[in-house]
């Protein structure tokens, strides 16, 4: 390991590591730990946005119509979400306000994004 990465990691008492860097580093990296809750709330916004963005190209591009397809993307974006600060990340959910807190953390902009998204797509692909 070069010297250079040991200065930028550092472990922590709970297992976890600390990475100093770029937030998109700690992101990436499982088990972070996160001493601003902003910045892993932050970090649970912009996933949302990304997959929001790419669960309504697929939906556009692939005619999904109807209530099914926005019930599959509330799950798919919850479950992905739960599973990303739960197993990847293993933060403690207590901390920022229990898992419910968690899992809708920027929840309505992302579906806002994803109906805007998969209806030009869709629009455009599927329209005459």
């Amino acid at each position: 390991m070069s010297s250079g990465k040991r200065k930028e990691e550092q472990p922590v008492s709970n297992g976890g590591v600390k990475v100093k860097g770029p937030l998109w580093s700690k992101a990436l990296r499982g088990h972070s730990t996160w001493e601003d809750k902003d910045e892993f709330l932050d970090v649970i916004y912009w996933f949302r946005q990304i997959l929001a963005i790419i669960l309504g190209v697929i939906w556009g591009v692939v005619p999904l119509k109807g209530f099914i397809g926005i019930i599959i993307f509330c799950v798919i974006n919850a479950g992905a979400l739960y599973l990303y600060f739960s197993s990847f990340q293993q933060v403690d959910e207590e901390e920022y306000g229990g898992t419910w807190e968690l899992t809708k953390e920027g929840f309505m902009t992302s579906f806002a994004l994803f109906m805007v998204v998969w209806i030009i797509f869709y629009t455009a692909i599927h329209y005459d």
